[in-house]
């Protein structure tokens, strides 16, 4: 499985992150968020998506 993220986690490292489903499938209309160091992961629109390094 690739390195998926829960919504609230530490972003280690930083940088843009983009929503994918459950187990890192596309999602329609992902949003797509710029981290900064000592950020965390927002929500994201579904309960289960996370987030992926792009």
């Amino acid at each position: 499985m690739a390195d998926l993220k829960k919504p609230g986690m530490d972003a280690q490292p930083s940088g843009k992150y983009k929503e994918v489903g459950p187990r890192g499938g596309k999602v329609n209309n992902p949003r797509i968020v710029t981290i900064d160091p000592g950020d965390r992961l927002p929500p994201t629109q579904q309960p289960g998506n996370r987030w992926k390094k792009k």
